[in-house]
């Protein structure tokens, strides 16, 4: 199987264990160095990350992990794509969509996650063709 083929199943089963709120597979997918940057700026290391889901704190109704580049580097790899997610957060609604940077590395013959940067979906930034001017 293709570098590409295990990262995309990877993104499937972590996608899949997030909507179960199943923090006992999340933390088998993570490395202890894990960090995720949230899309607006905070940092969750590991153990907050899985704390998420505590005492039913997070619920994640559904999360698609679509359009998916993965950039392969040898011990490590790179996926971007689109993450989109219906959740709850104490009640509250963090629904979102997101370009997601999934970073994994191989340990012990088979793919971690080290790390995730969330980056909220707006228009063209400003130096781009076409985009707003000043």
């Amino acid at each position: 199987m293709s570098t590409e083929e295990q990262v995309r199943e990877f993104g499937r089963v972590w996608a899949a264990a997030e909507e179960r709120g199943d923090t006992e597979v999340l933390a088998g997918l993570a490395t202890d160095g894990f960090r995720l940057v949230g899309p607006l700026g905070f940092v969750l290391d590991r153990e907050q990350w899985l704390a998420r889901y505590g005492d039913g704190g997070l619920v994640t109704e559904k999360l698609d992990w679509a359009e998916v580049e993965v950039r392969d580097f040898g011990g490590a790899a790179i996926a971007i794509g689109l993450h989109e997610q219906i959740a709850t957060h104490r009640g509250d609604p963090v629904n979102g969509r997101f370009r997601a940077t999934h970073v994994l590395v191989r340990e012990d013959d088979r793919w971690r996650l080290a790390g995730i940067h969330l980056s909220p979906i707006g228009g063209l930034p400003p130096f781009a063709s076409g985009g707003p001017r000043r």
